[in-house]
């Protein structure tokens, strides 16, 4: 099917669903690069002219990538929800963001109609919104989930401490997991990039991980970022996993790729389930996406990126996550060229994310050779914590020593926290009044001579 809008006279044709999205898509390399991108402003608008008069129900007609040949496509379609969409069949595209934005789109509105959303539909209306836009829509979204604590409570704003190390040591681990509780850090998940591929240095970080969090009681939850059949091959071997993660794209090509499939994804759930390591929760998985994914594994099938980023989400919306995170500005400036991109990209996937009903976190992030810079993130970390944010990356320095890139620091957590008056997870608060760490209002005490973690972190520098 094609769609028109005529501007000034002349006539602009849109050849399919896919075009018309890509079209349509603020301006980023990623798809410059793969040929996608509008040849010009005036052609970017009327594609969102003609998205805007588009009804709605036809993103239920016409899949962007073929129904035969694709599974996420299979997933979003058969698993949609169409009593939940009944809501807001009968508008089109611009009507719907005009819903969105007025005072009958509540938080009980838009968490009752999240199943009857496709990523199509919410790609396709972000491209409508300004930033202004896309941040107070996820503001309204709640997304609230439960492991060993409770993330996503409005007001509240979760941290992942990632005390990754080059090569994996045990003890300098250990040593950024102490130096981030005592910043507060870490009620998201204590989540580790394994620089190793070996099954014993797995087990080895899951067990380190698992005896701090039991000698200091810290309700929260472990992860070690490696592929998933390594970590079902760690729960068969008896290691203390916590969360299950794993990477996510948005079509069935981009997931071989990445050495998963739907059915793998399942398996794992029901396999972090029956280890009944939750407290207040059952949800077990943790996902990553990022824009640009698919084009890098050329699995994107013509469909520009940020569609096929919120289809990720749909795979992600599918197994209940814990955590789902994108890391918006890591694939580089082949996708995301500078500040300007990184910023609404990031925007843009919040936005989705929630609107999707998956728990979005982001990790504020860029490359040393992306034209952007650590102003363009405290631009981009401010907004996501006025948009409701569930959670950012703490990362000892903001410097990954072991991935290589810029993200969020202990101190950007803390900055967010006091601007916003963000508090963190209920149950981890708790923890850290007891601990002396933190007063009544969640502010950031001293932690004093002798503390148990200045202790543990001193026994670690003497070993």
């Amino acid at each position: 099917m094609s769609f028109t809008h005529t501007v000034d006279g002349t006539q602009w044709r849109f050849n399919s669903l896919r075009e018309l999205l890509a079209t349509a898509s603020p301006e980023r390399s990623g798809d410059a690069l793969a040929g996608l991108m509008a040849a010009s402003a005036v052609q970017r608008m009327a594609a969102r002219l003609a998205l805007a008069d588009l009804p709605l129900r036809h993103f239920l007609l016409e899949a962007v990538v073929p129904y035969e040949q694709d599974d996420v496509t299979r997933l979003i379609i058969d698993t949609h929800d169409a009593a939940a969409f009944a809501a807001v069949a009968h508008l089109t595209v611009g009507e719907f963001r005009n819903w969105l934005l007025s005072p009958a789109a509540d938080t009980q509105a838009l968490t009752r109609l999240a199943p009857g959303l496709t990523p199509e539909m919410v790609a396709g209306v972000s491209k409508l919104m300004r930033h202004q836009d896309l941040i107070a829509v996820a503001r309204k979204c709640s997304v609230v989930t439960r492991f060993r604590n409770t993330q996503g409570l409005p007001g509240r704003m979760g941290v992942r401490l990632q005390p990754n190390h080059p090569t994996d040591d045990l003890q300098g681990v250990a040593a950024a997991v102490l130096d981030g509780l005592l910043y507060g850090a870490g009620d998201a998940v204590i989540g580790i990039n394994p620089a190793s591929d070996d099954l014993p240095t797995f087990i080895g970080l899951w067990q380190m991980l698992d005896e701090v969090i039991t000698r200091f009681e810290i309700p929260t939850q472990s992860c070690v970022l490696t592929h998933v059949t390594q970590q079902l091959r760690g729960m068969a071997a008896g290691a203390p996993v916590d969360l299950v993660f794993q990477s996510v794209g948005g079509t069935q090509q981009t997931n071989t790729s990445f050495g998963i499939t739907l059915a793998l994804l399942a398996e794992a759930q029901a396999a972090a389930r029956s280890l009944q390591r939750g407290t207040v929760g059952t949800q077990v998985m943790y996902f990553e996406t990022g824009q640009g994914s698919a084009l890098s594994a050329n699995a994107h099938h013509g469909v520009d990126q940020q569609t096929l980023e919120a289809r990720a989400y749909g795979v992600a919306r599918h197994f209940d996550p814990f955590l789902t995170n994108s890391v918006v500005g890591f694939i580089g400036p082949e996708y995301l060229y500078d500040g300007k991109q990184i910023i609404r990209a990031g925007l843009e996937d919040h936005f989705c994310g929630k609107l999707l009903g998956v728990p979005l976190g982001v990790d504020v992030c860029h490359t040393t050779h992306a034209e952007a810079d650590f102003d363009d993130m405290d631009t981009l970390l401010t907004l996501l914590g006025t948009a409701g944010v569930n959670f950012i990356m703490g990362v000892p320095g903001a410097d990954d020593v072991m991935l290589n890139y810029q993200s969020t620091s202990f101190h950007d957590a803390l900055y967010l926290r006091d601007l916003l008056g963000l508090r963190r997870a209920p149950e981890f608060e708790r923890w850290l009044e007891r601990m002396q760490l933190t007063d009544g209002a969640g502010r950031l005490l001293p932690a004093k001579a002798g503390h148990a973690l200045l202790a543990a972190a001193s026994a670690l520098s003497a070993a």
